[in-house]
């Protein structure tokens, strides 16, 4: 009976890790080649460089409006960088329900 009970609780605890490494914030902020932080978010919550104020209400309208940045061109000259719009200056790339953000508009 006891050991049973252990097998299920190690079951549970194993499974309960899983989950949360596949949905778990990576929490870490990496520096790329060209200098900027990125960062790789669930969908829903923004990275720690542009958490707070302005920077968070640009960065939640970036991740929201896809078609409406997608369509500007950036004007700061990084599409030498790879950028192909503005969009491109907030997010890097969109994993399946995560988000990477790139602090290239931040700065």
């Amino acid at each position: 009976m006891i050991r049973a009970l252990v097998v299920v609780l190690v079951l549970a605890l194993t499974a309960t890790g899983a989950v949360w490494w596949l949905w778990a914030d990576d929490g870490g902020v990496t520096i790329d080649a060209i200098g900027d932080q990125n960062q790789t978010v669930a969908r829903g919550q923004l990275p720690v460089f542009a958490a707070r104020g302005d920077a968070a209400r640009l960065y939640t309208f970036a991740l929201a409006n896809p078609d409406t940045l997608g369509k500007i061109p950036c004007t700061c000259g990084c599409e030498r960088f790879g950028h192909v719009s503005n969009r491109s200056c907030y997010i890097k790339d969109e994993p399946a329900g995560r988000v990477t953000f790139t602090s290239h508009a931040a700065t």
